[in-house]
């Protein structure tokens, strides 16, 4: 490690990066190398690249035109249905985007679609830093809890960033404990989104994620992973219904006018959507009886800023949650030259 010296910035220093000469007006920082990285609330340390913040973009700018490659982490989610990609600077999501999950994939159709993501960013960190030519360095970590696409998407993203990603599953450090029978057959999405909630939102906590299924996970008064619920989602379950019964139609899922519907669709409208949330109301209030007291409650996944109102009880909704979590098991596992 280099030796090295930081401060927090002030907006009313004059000051200059002394190892490149040039003077800016956020702070101050003085070290023997050029490779460094910037963290949110302004603040550096040793390491490969530099890493900006919104508010440190001047910083990024400065150091782009001596050179120094700009890291970030690309975070994939790759679920049932939808799969996301996000690109964080530091703790900030910088820029996010979502694509649906098909039954079957290729490298080159993965690698299709990464690309036209990774593109639209680049084009917009051009614009964010006036122009300036920036190379970035990109390390990466997949979630995939579909088992047939995980080869096309370990192969597209180490094509992507010229480095295996890291891959969420066992031997991962996660810093959850867990009172569960088998932690090895949890999802890598809910490992991401119990990680993620714990960290920003605190315990104890349901989590809530609404997508193809809907899981339940809750973290005790001591932070502990006590158990959870699996079942149908929204559209699993609109799905199920109009291919068990052939005079029912495929509809579109959105909140009811009213409880009782007027024709087929309305019906199924209300039924479908004030049945789940009579479902989730119900096993909430369940969960805090076993427990024995109340918790927070956070919902993440495609589905949770549509049921959110719905619901009786004051809920918070992240449904950048588990790209979050993502982004944090990498920091907590990445290799120091990483």
């Amino acid at each position: 490690m280099v030796p090295f010296s930081y401060t927090r910035f002030s907006s009313d220093q004059e000051v200059g990066l002394q190892s490149v000469g040039i003077q800016y007006n956020h702070g101050i920082i003085t070290c023997a190398v050029t490779q460094l990285r910037l963290l949110p609330k302004y603040m550096f340390y040793t390491g490969e690249g530099c890493m900006a913040t919104k508010q440190g973009v001047q910083v990024a700018r400065v150091l782009a035109k001596q050179g120094v490659q700009v890291a970030r982490v690309l975070a994939v989610d790759v679920g049932n249905q939808v799969t996301h990609y996000g690109l964080f600077e530091g703790d900030e999501l910088f820029a996010s985007w979502s694509a649906t999950t098909p039954p079957q994939l290729t490298t080159d159709e993965a690698m299709l679609s990464l690309s036209s993501f990774m593109k639209t960013y680049a084009s917009e960190w051009m614009e964010e830093n006036g122009g300036v030519k920036t190379t970035l360095r990109i390390s990466s970590i997949l979630s995939c809890v579909v088992p047939s696409l995980m080869q096309a998407w370990l192969a597209t993203i180490r094509l992507t960033c010229n480095q295996r990603p890291l891959l969420v599953g066992p031997g991962l450090k996660t810093g959850l404990r867990m009172n569960y029978h088998d932690p090895s057959e949890l999802g890598s999405d809910r490992i991401a989104d119990m990680v993620a909630a714990k960290k920003l939102y605190g315990y104890p906590l349901i989590i809530i994620d609404c997508g193809t299924v809907i899981n339940f996970q809750v973290l005790d008064s001591e932070g502990q992973f006590i158990g959870g619920l699996i079942f149908p989602g929204l559209t699993l379950s609109a799905r199920s219904l109009s291919q068990a019964a052939e005079r029912l139609p495929v509809i579109d899922l959105e909140a009811p006018t009213s409880i009782l519907g007027k024709n087929t669709r309305g019906s199924m409208q209300s039924g479908i959507m004030l049945g789940e949330i009579a479902r989730l109301d119900g096993l909430i209030e369940m969960i805090w009886h076993d427990l024995g007291y109340v918790t927070d409650i956070v919902l993440s996944g495609e589905d949770s800023e549509l049921l959110a109102p719905l619901l009786d009880h004051e809920v918070l909704v992240d449904s950048t949650l588990t790209l979050k979590g993502l982004n944090i098991l990498f920091h907590n596992n990445r290799k120091p030259t990483q």
